[in-house]
């Protein structure tokens, strides 16, 4: 559902014009993930890919830090925390224009269709040279990532259950 054989594509076709970029994947292997290095090694980029495996949530913020760019396909997320973190950490994100994810990226967010490897390539390539559309995604993001927080659910759900309560 994380959808790696797009980025892996839209990789590719980023590669074509900057030749010099890496693609890091963090994360556990998921199921069929034998799919994955099957498509990376039919598209010839095993070099320019790294995976990282399961990373701690500690160090999940140096890592969002260190992305020019975080790409999130994803096909299906209950909520869609990895794109708001990247965001708070200041790095622009591409995601999904599917399930919670519009809603996590706001109306100037950078969406895609899940299934459309040249498009999400347009748009990293759009993102590496374009150092004013660059930073405007960053500050979106960080304004974004400010209308999410632990105290806002926590306050959001006392009072649901407060109007419950008061209706019973």
């Amino acid at each position: 559902r994380k959808n790696i054989t797009i980025i892996l594509d839209a990789f590719a076709l980023s590669l074509k014009s900057f030749p010099n970029l890496e693609l890091v994947i963090a994360g556990k292997k998921g199921w069929y993930y034998e799919q994955i290095f099957l498509h990376l090694q039919k598209l010839g980029i095993q070099e320019k890919v790294r995976f990282l495996g399961y990373v701690p949530l500690s160090d999940l913020p140096a890592l969002y830090n260190a992305a020019h760019i975080f790409v999130y396909p994803s096909y299906y997320e209950g909520f869609g925390l990895p794109p708001l973190e990247a965001m708070q950490c200041g790095t622009p994100v591409i995601t999904s224009d599917v399930s919670s994810l519009p809603e996590v990226m706001g109306n100037k967010g950078i969406m895609v269709s899940p299934n459309n490897a040249v498009k999400l390539g347009k748009e990293i390539k759009k993102l590496i040279p374009d150092s004013a559309y660059r930073n405007n995604q960053i500050q979106f993001g960080i304004e974004q990532a400010r209308k999410f927080s632990w105290k806002k659910t926590a306050d959001l759900t006392i009072e649901i259950y407060e109007s419950v309560l008061d209706n019973s």
